[in-house]
């Protein structure tokens, strides 16, 4: 990408729903090949924190250790693997435990969505987690 086509973003107070929205949009596009096959009609949700519900089904002790999830819509049969996203599938993106990251690292946020966005991802379609940090590795690299 060619630095001018590069959105800068500059916060003078914390992003909002809509600026990670807009972060987790364009990095949607930017997926790695291998990734990019599975992800044709996810959607993107941003919301401020997981839920009670998400927090008992997880059994999470904290929220903020949660920066996001994968949520698949239709299931399929049992031993059935899915291949691809369809409409009812939805990436939530948590945005207070990414800006409490955020802030304790001073990493770009943009690439800590990005990294956030690839582990979720991979892991649903069961990438091992060498094959999601070579992903993150490679594709931050391509990036920059």
């Amino acid at each position: 990408m060619n630095q001018n086509n590069q959105i800068i973003m500059n916060f003078s107070s914390p992003p909002s729903l809509d600026d990670l929205n807009v972060i987790a949009s364009g990095q949607l596009e930017l997926m790695p090949d291998e990734l990019s096959e599975h992800i044709e009609e996810l959607a993107v949700q941003i919301e401020d924190m997981p839920d009670e519900a998400t927090e008992a089904e997880m059994e999470l002790d904290d929220p903020y250790e949660l920066m996001g999830q994968y949520k698949s819509g239709k299931q399929i049969s049992p031993g059935v693997e899915k291949k691809s996203a369809n409409d009812d599938d939805v990436l939530v993106l948590y945005r207070r435990p990414i800006l409490d990251l955020w802030c304790e690292t001073g990493e770009d946020l943009t690439s800590i969505v990005r990294d956030v966005m690839i582990e979720e991802i991979a892991s649903q379609y069961n990438y091992s987690e060498e094959d999601i940090e070579e992903m993150a590795s490679r594709h931050y690299q391509g990036m920059l």
